[in-house]
């Protein structure tokens, strides 16, 4: 039986299409709520790699989607560059923000390495998922990671690591140089370890001015896909600028990504651009899946009106919220499966 989401990510028409969800083993689930605890912490939870495996499992098994994504977080990359990552309840990630000169310091030598539990996960994985189901690895592109090691935690609007990279622009460029070889000698052992797609994510791209989104985000992106083909020359790689707006247009283009993840705020009819040039990944409101009912029927029908004559991945355009209703997610599964009766 063949990969439906790894066919679309190539560029196939599927319909109805491929479902998966971002953030789909998580909090929404009670028994990723259980095995969390079991767990101890959520960085625990990261590196072990049975717990790990059972997570990313369970959205699989109860809704049977297309791809399952490794369980993991972004910021397992600035952790084994020695980074005090913690994550506290409320807060979200926190971690001592990083100086001038420790960037300077900065050496990535060996470190990828020090991921082993990681990879161990996504060889369980590929073991033990079905055969028809398209296995995710990813990362956190550069600019995204480094906003959380410049502030030290989140930020509404990364203004922290805008000030940075204003103020001392080399060092900055240095710190994203660092992340993308990291980040892109992560992504080769996933695929290594049987990962048959990865994803990049920039979960801040949104924020900065058309000049600074080619140097922090298209850049370091085209230089870690760069690198990945340099091993594998066929690797399949999603990119995921979300907030991008306009700048989508030549993402695809200047990365070298296979397919693009749109997050809610892109236009259907500018995602039908997008996807003359190849596959596209979204992107439903995560809200329409808390609400259910008339809203989530509507959100799903006019974006397989628009997009689904085309090579495209249903997926939303953020990850599912906590509060998103078991009942809600299924709806959203078998109506868009009951779209090719």
């Amino acid at each position: 039986m063949t990969r439906k989401v790894l066919n679309v990510l190539k560029g196939e028409t599927v319909f109805p299409p491929p479902i998966w969800m971002m953030r789909q083993a998580g909090r929404y689930l009670p028994e990723y709520r259980q095995t969390r605890q079991q767990a101890g912490s959520f960085l625990d939870l990261c590196y072990n790699p049975e717990l790990a495996t059972e997570v990313t499992l369970q959205p699989i098994r109860r809704y049977g989607f297309d791809a399952a994504i490794l369980f993991s977080d972004i910021l397992v990359i600035p952790h084994v560059l020695g980074r005090d990552l913690r994550f506290e309840e409320g807060r979200g990630p926190l971690m001592t923000p990083v100086t001038v000169d420790e960037i300077k310091d900065l050496d990535i030598t060996g470190k990828a390495a020090k991921l082993s539990a990681v990879y161990e996960t996504v060889s369980r994985l590929r073991e033990q998922l079905p055969n028809e189901t398209t296995l995710l690895g990813f990362c956190g592109a550069p600019w995204t990671v480094a906003t959380y090691m410049i502030a030290g935690h989140g930020t509404p609007d990364q203004a922290p690591a805008r000030l940075f990279a204003y103020q001392h622009r080399d060092v900055f460029i240095k710190l994203l140089t660092d992340l993308a070889d990291i980040s892109a000698e992560y992504l080769i052992e996933q695929l290594n370890c049987g990962a048959d797609a990865v994803q990049i994510f920039d979960s801040w791209s949104g924020v900065l001015d058309e000049d600074c989104f080619e140097d922090f985000c298209i850049k370091p992106v085209a230089r870690i896909v760069k690198k990945v083909r340099e091993t594998h020359p066929d690797a399949v790689i999603i990119g995921f600028p979300k907030g991008a707006g306009m700048l989508y247009r030549d993402y695809r283009a200047k990365t070298g990504v296979n397919a693009l993840g749109l997050d809610w705020s892109v236009p259907l009819t500018f995602a039908q651009e997008l996807q003359q040039q190849g596959a596209v990944q979204g992107n439903l409101d995560p809200l329409r899946v808390v609400a259910g009912g008339k809203a989530l029927d509507e959100g799903i029908d006019v974006i397989l009106e628009k997009l689904g004559q085309g090579p495209l991945i249903f997926n939303l355009g953020h990850g599912i919220t906590p509060q998103a209703p078991l009942e809600n997610v299924a709806q959203m599964v078998n109506r868009i499966r009951q779209a090719g009766a």
